[in-house]
């Protein structure tokens, strides 16, 4: 057995007991008689005090930070000490020697940019904040299943290698299968509405891939979509849903994760439901009234949202209703105003994290929503063909994680979030 305690479950009534411990070698300090070590495990940083004369302190004369250790030690309580313990050596194993010097600072104490930390990605990991991190996002992750199983709910899986592109365009990752052109999935769309045509309620967690050219913070070329499709509802149900969502997700994190937040140094947004929801031809007069130059039919992109959540000073809120042919094909139109849709994004600040809609039930209609666009029936007919049998009307929607991720973290660009994120530049580590 490596360890009998985690460092974060010592403290002051063990006093006296002995205790075996394991991680890595944050900091070390010789002074002469003493070596303080401060060793990290998963759970959080401790220290170890190893005495001249002891055997372990032969052993440790010559390890460096980052090494790992297991230490059999007695604790010991001492208010100066953190947590208010430390732990005496009575032996030290060391597990794996590190290279030093390191070629990134773990502390923390020595900053490194984005490019260093990416190449040097395992040390980078090991920081108290991509910890931090990670936890959140696991924590985040489950709050979403959960919220979804209490709803009824199937997670379901769908295909990553697909025969032609889920919403059109060019944005493919081609690949070969068994000697035919294949493409890497952009989205889960077309299977999850399959699904929700036989047991209405599926989601699914799992990565996704877009050959965008885009080299911003926001942009990865492989992530995790979480997606979710609803059978005999439309978009106000599905929007209504998301708010839940997001309201269990972030009061999880901040209940669950108040140490990590506190690493980070970060509070995630209150939330107010319902959400406030403007149009998007509301936005667009907000928009020209504060000098953008913009007109119907144009994206709202980031620099358009920074202005608009100037003016409506909401963390979380809908812009429904875009028009229709800037949607993909299976996008419902409204009724009342066939140029519009039935579709939303949620935006965090300035920052689209979900995107849905109502969809397309009747199979006339997604063909003529495919001519309209371009695009070519027949390339779509193992979708369409469906649609001869009973497909009742659904709603559904795409939540990107990293991008729910900086919400969460309050960090800046998705590729600190990710552990080893693809883009333009990166495919490796």
């Amino acid at each position: 057995m490596f360890r009998t305690h985690l460092v974060s479950e010592l403290n002051p009534k063990l006093d006296g007991a002995e205790v075996k411990v394991a991680g890595w070698v944050h900091n070390i300090r010789n002074l002469g008689g003493k070596v303080f070590i401060l060793l990290r495990d998963k759970s959080g940083i401790g220290q170890i005090v190893v005495e001249k004369g002891n055997s372990a302190y032969d052993k440790i004369m010559n390890i460096g930070l980052e090494s790992t250790l297991v230490v059999n030690g007695i604790v010991k309580a001492d208010p100066r000490a953190p947590n208010g313990i430390e732990v005496h050596a009575k032996d030290v194993e060391i597990l794996s020697y590190a290279k030093s010097p390191l070629p990134l600072d773990v502390t923390g104490k020595v900053k490194a940019d984005i490019d260093t930390r990416l190449r040097e990605r395992l040390l980078d990991l090991r920081r108290l904040e991509m910890q931090a991190v990670l936890k959140i996002q696991s924590v985040a992750v489950k709050s979403f299943r959960e919220t979804l199983y209490k709803y009824g709910f199937v997670e379901v899986f769908t295909p990553k290698i697909i025969a032609s592109a889920t919403e059109g365009g060019a944005q493919l990752f081609p690949v070969l299968y068994f000697g035919k052109e294949a493409f890497l999935a952009q989205s889960p769309q077309l299977y999850k509405e399959l699904l929700a045509g036989a047991i209405e309620r599926v989601f699914e967690i799992a990565p996704a891939w877009r050959a965008e050219e885009s080299d911003t913070p926001y942009h990865l070329s492989e992530f995790i979509s979480m997606d979710v499709e609803m059978a005999f509802a439309d978009y106000n149900d599905i929007m209504a849903l998301i708010e839940q969502i997001i309201y269990n997700m972030i009061n999880d994190v901040k209940r669950e994760c108040e140490n990590e937040l506190k690493i980070l140094n970060y509070t995630p947004p209150d939330v107010k439901i319902p959400m406030k929801k403007i149009s998007y031809s509301e936005a667009i007069e907000i928009l020209k009234s504060k000098g953008v130059n913009i007109k119907f039919g144009d994206d709202i992109g980031t620099p358009e949202l920074r202005v608009l959540y100037s003016e409506l000073k909401e963390d979380l809120y809908f812009v429904t209703d875009w028009p229709w042919l800037s949607r993909p094909f299976y996008t419902k139109q409204k009724k009342d105003n066939p140029q519009l849709s039935e579709s939303f994004d949620l935006i965090f600040k300035w920052l689209e994290i979900v995107s849905g809609s109502s969809r397309n039930h009747v199979k006339e209609v997604l063909e003529n929503s495919l001519k309209v666009r371009g695009l070519n029936p027949e390339s779509f007919e193992f979708f369409l063909k469906w649609f001869d049998y009973g497909m009742p009307p659904h709603a559904g929607f795409g939540m990107g994680l990293a991008r729910v991720m900086l919400m969460l973290t309050g960090l800046q660009s998705v590729k600190e979030v990710v552990p080893f994120p693809r883009d333009k530049k990166r495919l490796t580590p």
